[in-house]
């Protein structure tokens, strides 16, 4: 039979800069009577991963430059924001009321370089947090850590929620991979009928994150972190996420 399982890492606390993400994992899947097993893949949040890494801004202490006040008023961002997301990017890709997409600093295509105040706790400071130094980097430390602790070396990826160009509505994707091919590429196989498949790429691991998502949620679920048992991923060797990016010759959106 094939079937695949899903489960969230309960109760996890929230996560500050410095935090052993891989400690904090191993400890709360023993309180719930888990523990990792060998072809298990992890799903963690962006967020909790650029929390843990100190990947944090303080709004008080970014200067908008010229650019950022004139995007901040076409876009309707507070200037300081819309800096931030500058700093963190390569190009900027469209923006209009209420939209800034950007190609982020990794090159990523999406909104506001993937930066925002969601599920960042307030304080006295308010905060944005940036996506991850290098999310493929992460997950790789993250995957090594947890084989230190377990003797397993699950699959990592780290997920981020990105808007789609032609769909309305948030899905998500790998923005770091680790211990699994991101990508398929199909080309050369056959169908059921025996007809040859020549444009056939299987993007693996957004697969896997939006399978995850469905567990994180989008707000205040709290379960940043979630298991996936028994997915067999085909023989292919690991690869980062960002093999899953267009180059941007072959982008025809743009």
């Amino acid at each position: 039979m094939c079937a695949m399982t899903l489960f969230p890492v309960q109760h996890l606390p929230l996560i500050h800069p410095g935090d052993d993400l891989a400690a904090l994992i191993v400890a709360h899947l023993a309180a719930q009577g888990e523990r990792l097993q060998p072809g298990d893949i992890l799903v963690l949040a962006q967020k909790i991963v650029s929390k843990a890494e100190g990947r944090l801004v303080k709004l008080s202490e970014v200067t908008p430059g010229a650019q950022a006040e004139e995007l901040a008023h076409l876009v309707d961002k507070d200037p300081r924001h819309v800096q931030a997301i500058l700093d963190d990017s390569r190009a900027i890709i469209r923006a209009r009321k209420g939209l800034l997409v950007v190609e982020q600093r990794n090159g990523w295509v999406c909104a506001n370089a993937g930066v925002d105040r969601s599920n960042v706790a307030p304080g006295e400071e308010e905060l944005i947090a940036l996506l991850p130094q290098d999310a493929d980097a992460s997950a790789a430390r993250l995957r090594a850590r947890l084989g230190e602790l377990t003797g397993v070396e699950p699959g990592v990826i780290i997920n981020d929620s990105h808007g789609r160009a032609w769909r309305i509505g948030t899905t998500g994707v790998a923005i770091g991979c680790a211990g699994l091919p991101p990508i398929w590429n199909q080309r050369g196989l056959h169908d059921l009928f025996g007809y040859e498949l020549m444009s056939s790429e299987e993007c693996i691991a957004d697969e896997l994150a939006g399978a995850a998502s469905l567990l994180m949620g989008q707000s205040d679920e709290g379960r940043p972190v979630v298991v996936i048992r028994g997915y067999a991923p085909p023989p292919l060797p690991p690869a980062p996420a960002t093999a899953i990016q267009r180059p941007a010759h072959m982008d025809a959106f743009r």
